[in-house]
């Protein structure tokens, strides 16, 4: 296929993909593998970075054998990939230990006690303490893992240790690194006073150097090159944190919209000129070079889904089948289908830390589809949450919300979030829109438009729109309240919970 395309490679904590679009933002092709995490522990969840980089090279492989884009007419690369998390070299800028998810819990109880201080960081960071934030989980291997902790040299995010793995070079990309608590935002520079609140002031020597997400930072080299077939010198950007690429990807690059990624992670976005005052469950980094990132999110959304079908499936598998007949059973019933409540906390909580998952209100008659769609509208309620909390933060109200992840290829969840929430769905044609916010962004960094906007209105195109019903919104509305009066009783009960839970896995 002659023409100039741009190589995205998003690294996502369930999977990961390399795709390929043209200069339309047309998706030409896709290679998904799963992305090889370990689960040793309940609350630890790695990655293999050696099995990543195989899978990584032969996807790259596959897909541009699978579209038949010849190498040489890869424009340029851009590395997505998940935020937070803990991806480390040691001294000799070499792979020596897994990687660290960002669902990953085992600092739970470390990052609950320096919230009780944020105060002391927040004005600088402007961020909350979440446990899968990379400071925190340094403070973590200091103390349990000081083997480990010893030999570390670098400390990167997802996307940047994959453009390690492409160039050899160790960057940190700027907005990835202000979403974990490494950032100061009004200097937009590294701030040591961070490293000193967690205890890790010897961590100054790991830090790479700050590179921009437009900037062209580095280039294939020969090693690479020779193992996936691109040509060695082609162009990689710094890269975008996976919701910095959501939120461009969605064209959600005004007031208008909020950007909404139902995926392993609820993340609900809006972009301002200014961070906004501590408050609750409100997160800042920094998005570009011009604007901030206003955040609220959690590992609470469409992942629970596959996981509860497959527990609840025979097999242990969910299927396309499966999810076509969960469509047309959408469809067809409404919010008086169930009552039943499910808590979407299979991998972490925007509710109480210690909160898991569970159906609230089954009874003799309660069927298996009934428990699906009670999945559905948990998975909305914690997404909801979240909203609430922008449009507090937030002085005005947006138009719609424009949804990508996972839950946008049902377009009756995506009804069930406009009349949950309230608002306008807008969806984006295209079903990566991570890798069509890396496109975006590649296309930029060369020289093929004069800014983002320009790039964006002709890159990106709205698919769908879902208006929400009043009646189904007010029937939710009563089933929300619900759902949230159950998460206040909980609150507190949770930990003794899991105290048990610990008691019995010894």
């Amino acid at each position: 296929m002659a023409g100039r395309y741009f190589l995205i490679l998003d690294n996502g904590g369930t999977n990961t993909r390399a795709l390929i679009f043209d200069e339309e933002g047309t998706q030409v092709g896709v290679s998904v593998f799963d992305t090889p995490w370990i689960q040793d522990m309940p609350e630890m969840r790695e990655i293999d970075l050696k099995g990543m980089r195989d899978s990584l090279f032969a996807a790259i492989r596959q897909v541009l054998e699978r579209t038949e884009v010849s190498p040489k007419d890869i424009a340029c690369i851009t590395c997505v990939g998940h935020g937070k998390g803990l991806y480390l070299l040691d001294n000799n800028g070499k792979i020596f230990c897994n990687g660290i998810l960002s669902t990953d819990e085992r600092a739970n109880d470390l990052a609950r006690s320096f919230e009780t201080r944020v105060k002391e960081i927040y004005p600088i960071s402007h961020q909350h303490v979440m446990a899968s934030q990379a400071p925190v989980l340094l403070r973590w291997i200091k103390d349990h893992e000081p083997e480990r902790y010893a030999n570390i040299g670098s400390i990167l995010s997802a996307k940047d240790f994959v453009r390690y793995l492409l160039t050899g070079g160790i960057h940190q990309e700027i907005g990835d690194a202000s979403g974990n608590n490494l950032i100061n935002l009004k200097t937009r520079d590294y701030d040591d006073r961070l490293l000193t609140f967690f205890g890790i002031s010897e961590a100054v020597q790991w830090r790479p150097d700050l590179v921009e997400s437009a900037d062209i930072v580095d280039t294939i080299d020969v090693q690479a090159a020779n193992e996936t077939g691109l040509i060695e010198g082609t162009p990689v950007t710094g890269g975008l944190f996976d919701i910095d690429a959501g939120t461009l990807g969605s064209g959600a690059l005004d007031h208008n919209h909020y950007s909404v990624i139902a995926g392993t992670w609820s993340i609900n976005t809006y972009l301002s000129h200014t961070p906004t005052e501590r408050m609750p469950g409100i997160m800042n980094s920094l998005f570009l070079k011009d604007r901030v990132l206003v955040e609220a999110s959690s590992p609470t959304s469409s992942g629970n889904l596959s996981r509860i079908l497959r527990l609840l499936s025979p097999t242990g598998k969910d299927t396309d089948e499966d999810y076509e007949r969960l469509e047309a059973n959408l469809r067809q019933e409404d919010a008086d289908f169930t009552q039943v409540l499910y808590t979407p906390f299979l991998y972490g909580s925007n509710s109480d830390p210690d909160a898991t998952a569970s159906f609230v209100g089954l009874e003799s008659t309660t069927t298996r589809m009934q428990l699906v769609r009670a999945v559905y509208e948990g998975v909305v309620f914690a997404h909801r949450q979240h909203i609430d909390q922008l449009l507090y933060s937030d002085t005005t109200r947006p138009q719609s919300l424009r949804v990508c992840g996972g839950a946008a290829n049902s377009p009756s969840w995506m009804q069930m979030f406009a009349d949950i929430i309230g608002l306008p769905v807008q969806t984006v044609k295209g079903h990566e829109i991570t890798g069509l916010g890396g496109a975006v962004l590649s296309a930029y960094a060369t020289g093929d438009y004069s800014n983002l906007q320009q790039a964006a209105n002709r890159m990106i195109h709205v698919d769908s729109c879902f208006e929400p019903d009043a009646v189904q919104h007010r029937k939710y509305d009563e089933k929300y309240q619900r759902y949230q009066i159950l998460l206040d009783a909980l609150n507190g009960v949770w930990s003794k919970l899991h105290a048990t839970q610990k008691e019995g896995t010894r």
